[in-house]
Order: C-alpha cells, then structure tokens, then sequence
C-alpha cells in the first residue's frame, strides 16, 4: 500500500492479535508493529518482533495508528500515551466504547462517525458488530422499534484461555479424565452457559448491557432491545436468532433483497436442509451471514432470522482494520517516515 501508515498491534500475541496480522497483511499495511506484555516480549511472530507494551514505547511518537485487542483495563492504561504520542488509538474494549464524543463505529452502518472526536475509535462488541449490520438497513426501510435477541457465543471471545479450556474439557470427557474450570465459570464441554460477563444489579449480565447499550448508541437511542447471551462449546464464530418488531410492514421477501444487497452481509436463506448458516462454515469468513429469515405472525410488522460471523474478524480484527482504512482514506493518519 503506497505510504501507508505506520501501525502498531497491541496485545499481537493473542487470538484477536493474530487474525488483526493476517488481515493487515492481505491487506496491503507493510509497515507493521508488534506490542504485547512483558512475557511475551523478545519472542518472533514472522518477521517481527514483540515489544514490550509500556507506556513510553507507546508514547514514542514513531506509529501512526495502533489497534488495540487487550483487556479493558490494559486500554484505558495505555491508550492515553499512544494518543499523546500523536497516534490515532483504535481500542477493541470496552474501555471508550460508551464513552460521549468518543466515536463507536462499525465501517458499513456508520463509518462516517469514525472521523468525529479526538484520537480515539472504539470498536463495538463482537456481537453487537453483526447485529448493526443486519439492523441499519433494516432500520433505514421500515424503522425499528423493539430487537430481542439471543447470542450463542464461541468460546475464542473469551480469548485464547477459552479455546484451550474447551479443547482440554472435550478431551477429558473421552479419556474420563478430571474436567476443570478454570475461565468459565460452569463446564463449557458438551454444555451452555447463559452467563457472560458478570453479573448486573438487573439480572442482566454486563455483557446483555453491552450490547444493548452499544447498538443504541450506533444506531438510534429509541430503539428497544433486550439480550441474552450464552457461551456456547464452539471454538470460533457467535450466532444470534434475532426477532424484529418494526414501525411500517415489510415482509421476509423485501428484507431478504434488502439485506441481500447490504454492505458486508451475505443471504444464504433455502428452505432445505442445510440451507442455512453456521458457524462452522463462517469461521475465517469476514462477511456477516443471515439465514431463516421469516415474518414473525405473532406481532404486527416482525420478523425474526439468524445472524452468524466469525468474531475474531469481524466481530473484532477486520472491523477495527476497516476503521483504520477509513481515517487513512479521509487523510486523517499521517504517514511518518520510517524511523531510520
């Protein structure tokens, strides 16, 4: 990519990290840093190698832009140096996500916004992200006014721990060894847990909160939504059966040609068996798939389907890839010179 940014990936060693390298590499960013925690640095991913993640490398004013795939409290510590510093801070927390003046953006529902504020982007929550790309367009034809939704959500949200606590938990179950967990807070194996995140003074899990409350920040503080989110034995890729009451009628055929020709979602709606879309087929795929979209008769003007994407993508990497893409489009990273 002709002078492309300068761009730092903090928190490079772990699942999000990962994929956020794979992808910046397709996509033409040559120029490619990697931050992670004292552990980790001095080790090789490729050609690079790990720094240690403090708050003067950050500060040091040599990246244009850093995207950020650590913890919450990791951002909210070591976001402010990146920014003042002169980078521009994509953060793939919770840390800004609600935060006034600080844009939350997903590129195809409101890429625009990414542009408003200071140096720093939120990214939304993993399954937020594919729900504001079904709900806009949806929105934008016959207005929404109540989303009940259900996420059924892999273990890899829950980060490299997670994936490796399902891997041990499934092979103990066939060599009838000790089952532990340990990050989860029920065995995951061959089971569902309708917690995640801890638990609200409401009933709702932070995560239910998340969700609820992001979307309406994207999209419009009117809309009414409820969340249940559960974990669910599945090493990559969140579903979500979503029901839909709307303002003005439209039918499943004019929904399904809508979202047909939506940015970054894909119909795969057949009647049939199979016609439809799981996880499984999704993982490694940057689109937001909709399936088993069908007029809901039990309320006036709804309809309900089934939403899948591969969190790790773009429920995480790819979005925040993207935002990068529009700041440098719009001129709003400057380009620095290679440190010689």
């Amino acid at each position: 990519m002709p002078d492309a940014p300068s761009v730092g990936v903090v928190g490079a060693t772990g699942a999000v990290g990962t994929v956020t390298l794979e992808l910046l590499a397709a996509r033409g960013f040559d120029r490619v840093r990697v931050f992670a925690s004292a552990r980790s640095a001095g080790r090789q991913l490729g050609p690079l190698t790990v720094e240690e993640a403090t708050p003067e490398a950050l500060a040091r004013g040599d990246v244009d832009v850093f995207l950020f795939s650590v913890g919450t409290g990791a951002s909210r510590e070591l976001v402010p140096h990146a920014v003042e510093g002169g980078a521009v801070a994509i953060d793939k927390s919770a840390a800004y996500r609600l935060e006034p003046g600080i844009p939350l953006v997903v590129p195809e529902v409101n890429g625009g916004r990414a542009v408003e504020g200071g140096r720093i982007v939120a990214n939304p929550n993993c399954c937020t992200i594919p729900l504001t790309c079904v709900l806009k367009p949806l929105h934008d034809a016959a207005g929404l006014v109540r989303v009940r939704v259900a996420t059924y959500q892999s273990v890899s949200g829950a980060g490299k721990d997670g994936m490796d606590e399902l891997f041990a938990q499934t092979k103990a179950v066939y060599t009838t060894g000790d089952i532990e967990a340990k990050k989860f807070p029920r065995r995951i194996a061959f089971n569902l847990i309708p917690h995640i995140d801890v638990f609200m003074e409401d009933g709702y899990t932070k995560e239910e909160w998340k969700m609820m409350m992001e979307t309406k920040k994207i999209l419009d503080p009117a809309i009414r939504l409820t969340a249940t989110c559960v974990r669910v034995p599945v090493f990559i890729g969140h579903s979500e059966a979503v029901n839909i009451e709307f303002a003005d009628p439209i039918s499943a055929d004019e929904a399904r040609n809508i979202l047909r020709n939506a940015p970054g979602c894909i119909v795969i709606d057949k009647r049939e068996d199979g016609g439809y879309a799981t996880p499984y087929e999704v993982a490694g795929e940057d689109a937001t798939y909709i399936s088993r979209i069908r007029e809901d008769a039990t309320v006036e003007n709804g309809l309900a389907m089934w939403v899948v994407s591969d969190n790790l993508r773009k429920g995480a990497a790819l979005n925040a890839v993207q935002i990068a893409e529009c700041l440098d489009s719009r001129k709003l990273i400057s380009a620095k010179k290679k440190a010689a």
